[in-house]
């Protein structure tokens, strides 16, 4: 089973090549993106790499995190498992909507 890693801080000209190539050093790589914007083509600065096993992933967070790739500092850690459409913040779409209408507070 592969462990999945965000990357975050990618400078704009790291490629996928570029990504699997470096994380390749902390252990075998099974997939590597970087997030493109679809109107732009632009990197979004953020991708996310699938590490073979979880030994190779804890070194590769290690590893990284907090090091220098392309002039940026990375932000390197494990990705969460909420599935498809999950939200990093875990939030149901801001304040406001609690369904009873106004504030509690």
């Amino acid at each position: 089973m592969a462990h999945k890693l965000f990357i975050g801080g990618l400078a704009f000209s790291t490629s996928t090549d570029r990504l699997r190539e470096v994380f390749a050093e902390a252990g075998a790589v099974e997939s590597a993106a970087v997030v493109m914007d679809r109107d732009t083509g632009q990197s979004r600065g953020f991708g996310f790499v699938e590490m073979a096993s979880a030994e190779a992933a804890a070194e590769a967070v290690k590893k990284f995190n907090g090091k220098d790739l392309d002039g940026r500092t990375l932000k390197v850690e494990v990705a969460n498992s909420t599935g498809a459409g999950g939200s990093r913040s875990g939030g149901g779409g801001g304040f406001g909507n609690r369904g009873g209408g106004g504030r509690r507070w």
